[in-house]
């Protein structure tokens, strides 16, 4: 079955818009993951936006659990990491904001001038995030085939930003099938679940590979810890790029070895900017060679006198050879230089001009 045939589309959509601002292939959306690294610290998480900010990036994104809506007391540990919890379901509890909390991280968010979102993990969650106002909809890579959960989401009618960690292919397509269903835009992240991701893991491949086959714009959410996969990605077309950030690799938590430092994301931030002006600006060699004619003459080479040679002298090689700058007749016209008269005497390194020549 071709892909057209299972993919429910119209057209090739080229950027997603969130909070009035678009992105693309040109301006990707650089989305920087507290996750749990907050280690259920209000003040952490408050501090979290101001360095995500400063770094320059564009959004900033936790992730809202509800304890008694999405996890069973049996859950077990993914990582044994935490000395004070329990069980997973004591370390979630933990992790919990009220209501009003969440309100104030997203008043920050919207102070600081970033893009606030969570990832919800229950209805319960989608319900809250809806009421204190996030601006799109990133579904963790363990929610794909959350169906009742999607429902809900879409009937808020917020762009997704689609997590593809864990999932087949087939999965994918009923996910942005459910989606393009409803006219929501959509983004669909190449993503692997590995903690931390090997280089040979990310999986860049997939980020043309999904543009092509879900016509939509695509990114990487990347677990690797590095900046190289993110800035790859970009020059692959990526238009949303998400990593997980620390404020220092010394902190307490599971996601801390698969995050970016503060100092890593703003050279990440730097790096993509940087990636997008070349990118779109394609570069014309003859243009170029144009504007550098000065910076030509100075690196470039004539033809000059290489001993004091007199009035009507007829030029030998042995009486040439070529020195900076290039300012006169140029090296390469050397040997039509060589039996031509000279017109006045020349001085050892002089240069030599069309006018000097008969």
């Amino acid at each position: 079955m071709e892909c057209n045939e299972r993919i429910s589309r119209a057209r090739v959509i080229e950027s997603i818009e969130t909070a009035g601002r678009h992105f693309s292939q040109m301006h990707a959306l650089i989305v920087a993951e507290v996750a749990q690294s907050h280690d259920g610290s209000l003040g952490q998480a408050h501090a979290f936006i101001d360095a995500i900010a400063n770094a320059g990036a564009d959004a900033v994104k936790f992730q809202t659990h509800i304890t008694a809506a999405e996890s069973t007391p049996a859950e077990p540990w993914r990582v044994k990491f935490s000395r004070q919890d329990a069980t997973r379901c004591e370390y979630w509890k933990r992790m919990e904001f009220t209501e009003a909390q969440w309100c104030g991280l997203k008043q920050h968010a919207d102070e600081r001038g970033l893009i606030f979102l969570s990832s919800p993990f229950s209805i319960e969650a989608v319900d809250l995030l809806t009421r204190v106002g996030v601006a799109a909809w990133k579904v963790a890579s363990g929610e794909v085939a959350n169906t009742p959960m999607f429902e809900r989401m879409a009937e808020v009618h917020l762009p997704f930003l689609l997590s593809t960690g864990m999932s087949p292919l087939s999965e994918i397509d009923e996910a942005v099938n459910r989606i393009n269903a409803r006219h929501l835009s959509l983004a669909v992240l190449q993503c692997t679940s590995m903690y931390p991701t090997p280089p040979e893991k990310v999986g860049l491949n997939l980020i043309p590979f999904f543009y092509e086959r879900y016509a939509c714009p695509v990114g990487l959410s990347d677990h690797s810890g590095k900046i190289y996969p993110s800035l790859a990605a970009v020059t692959l077309g990526a238009s949303v790029l998400e990593v997980h950030v620390a404020l220092s690799r010394e902190m307490f938590g599971p996601d801390v070895p698969v995050s970016l430092t503060t100092a890593e994301l703003k050279q990440l931030v730097e790096g993509v900017r940087y990636i997008e002006t070349m990118r779109a600006n394609p570069g014309d060699k003859d243009a170029l060679a144009r504007e550098l004619q000065t910076m030509r003459q100075l690196f470039n080479k004539s033809v000059v006198a290489r001993m004091d040679l007199a009035e009507g002298t007829i030029l030998q090689r042995e009486h040439l050879t070529i020195k900076k700058p290039g300012t006169g007749i140029p090296a390469a016209q050397l040997p039509e230089v060589v039996g031509r008269r000279l017109r006045r005497n020349v001085r050892t390194d002089e240069m030599l001009q069309e006018s000097d020549l008969i």
